[in-house]
């Protein structure tokens, strides 16, 4: 058990509403004990190691409520094409990396989006053979909904003229129906990936570890992990070593439900280090590829309202088979058709007695009347802030005036539904205070688009942003008697913070610099300011 420790002189923002403020915690163990004066703490606490917190502001351990953890794990490893601000950039970068590796080696990278390259045009497999013509190529886009290949990679895929889109997904082609070198959505992004070299479990492990001291310095002590089955047993592998460095909300795909359902799995099994989560579903694609699933066709596109990725009625199958087992679902919806679907399938379940809340991933767009429906039906809205800033061009590009109920965080607070926040990271950055300063501002680290923010009428409070890092994240994951906010009982994850958040202009709230992490009673990080 680790010894008692008593933190005083601290700024702790509790997220508990019985004690919102404590000058000073004390833990034993992984719990936490006692918040209170720090005198007489002292008195009732003796023998605890004490140390002075110089007046810093310190927050519950924060939750990355959706993440790909494993992705961006392995992702160090791949080429960084985040954002390049052309295709040249693009393919210079591929053509060093060609350079560097063997022939017939597969080159993968991440990140490139071709909403910030000066036409807006996708890029092509022509493209790519003129710096790769060795090498099987694959680049995944920014929003991981679609893939940009080489002809090598699709010869080894054997995607031809005559193969057929894989349903819920788009092989792109030219006049001629030849594929042009994208691959739109995940069942087509397939094609390829099912040709990849898989990382043994040993290299699996090994890329964990290294991610995670990048989260604890973060501030982050929590994740809900979105990957497949391979992040699953490299959790398990961890737990079962004691080598599990964050705790991790894991949530199946779609291609387990019925074998979860066989063999019995429900939402919640496990512990409060790795647990059980929901089934990933998805019901539409991403706006960056206009794969958004949508009500009204996309602007200066009359027929063109997105790809959904199952019929309704199939969706809402998945659904109540998943609620029958005691399933809980996390569905991906972009689009307000896409929400819409998912609303409508969750409602045909109400009532179902499911040990965690329905939640949908993402929740970008809404149509008006839909709003209200997930405070209703008690989903909780799993998003990620720092996408409204990024997205603010391409949501008014494509959804014009509706895009003023996209990211409608203020909206759902007010309507009564719970915020979950989290990244999505590779696609952004896995930093929550990014993400608070985005929830707060509307803006980006620049100022774009200016003063005010982008519809500053859904921005946050401080406050809020915190708790749905925090407590809203627990409250997704059924951990709120654990785990969300610092109270005794409670387990002992914390952060402590190089400036108050609280306090400073909300500009500074992007630099912010964790100087300790505490995950149940145990330093994971600690700076030497901390001393």
């Amino acid at each position: 058990m680790h010894a008692e420790k008593l933190l005083i002189n601290g700024h702790f923002y509790t997220m508990d509403t019985s004690t919102p403020r404590a000058p000073a915690l004390v833990s034993a163990g992984d719990q936490i004990v006692a918040l209170g004066d720090a005198t007489e703490l002292r008195e009732q606490f003796p023998t605890a190691e004490v140390l002075d917190l110089g007046g810093r502001a310190v927050l519950p351990g924060l939750t990355d409520a959706h993440i790909h953890f494993l992705g961006y794990a392995l992702g160090l490893q791949k080429i960084d094409l985040y954002e390049v601000p052309s295709l040249q950039e693009a393919l210079d970068r591929v053509a060093a990396r060609a350079a560097e590796v063997p022939p017939g080696t597969w080159i993968q990278g991440h990140g490139w989006t071709q909403e910030v390259w000066p036409k807006h045009a996708f890029p092509s497999a022509a493209d790519l053979d003129r710096v790769a013509t060795h090498h099987p190529v694959i680049l995944s886009h920014k929003s991981w909904h679609s893939c940009w290949v080489n002809s090598q990679a699709l010869a080894v895929a054997g995607i031809t003229a005559d193969t057929p889109d894989p349903k819920g997904g788009a092989i792109q082609r030219d006049a001629d129906g030849a594929p042009t070198g994208i691959l739109l959505e995940m069942s087509a992004m397939d094609l390829i990936e099912n040709h990849v070299p898989i990382p043994s479990a040993s290299e699996i492990d090994v890329a964990l570890t290294a991610a995670f001291p990048t989260a604890w310095r973060l501030g982050l002590t929590g994740i809900h992990d979105c990957d497949g089955r391979d992040a699953l047993h490299a959790y398990q592998r961890l737990h079962q070593r004691d080598a599990l460095g964050i705790r991790v909300h894991k949530h199946i795909r779609a291609q387990a439900l019925d074998e979860a359902i066989t063999v019995g799995l429900r939402s919640g099994l496990g512990d409060a280090q790795l647990r059980l989560g929901h089934v990933k579903l998805f019901a539409d694609g991403a706006l960056g590829s206009r794969t958004a699933w949508m009500l009204a066709p996309y602007e200066g596109r009359p027929n063109d309202r997105g790809i959904p990725i199952y019929p309704p009625e199939e969706l809402a199958d998945m659904v109540y088979r998943a609620a029958q087992a005691g399933l809980a679902c996390a569905i991906h919806a972009i689009g307000d058709r896409a929400n819409r679907v998912v609303l409508d399938a969750f409602e045909r379940v109400q009532g179902a007695p499911l040990p965690l809340p329905q939640r949908i991933e993402h929740v970008q767009l809404l149509h008006p009347d839909d709003l209200p429906r997930l405070a209703q039906m008690g989903v909780v809205a799993s998003m990620q802030p720092i996408h409204a800033p990024q997205d603010m061009e391409i949501a008014e590009r494509y959804w014009g005036t509706r895009a003023a109920l996209s990211y409608a965080w203020h909206a759902l607070l007010n309507s009564g539904a719970v915020l979950a926040f989290g990244s999505d990271c590779p696609v952004e950055t896995m930093n929550p205070f990014v993400g608070i300063h985005a929830a707060v501002t509307r803006r980006r680290a620049d100022g774009a688009p200016g003063p005010d923010g982008w519809y500053p009428e859904q921005r946050l409070t401080v406050a809020q942003a915190v708790y749905a890092y925090t407590m809203g994240a627990a409250h997704a994951a059924g951990l709120t008697h654990r785990l969300g906010s610092l109270s005794p009982g409670k387990l002992a994850d914390l952060v402590v913070l190089d400036r108050d958040i609280f306090k400073v202009a909300p500009d500074e709230i992007s630099e912010t610099r964790p100087l300790g992490t505490m995950i149940g009673g145990r330093w994971v990080y600690r700076d030497a300011a901390l001393s």
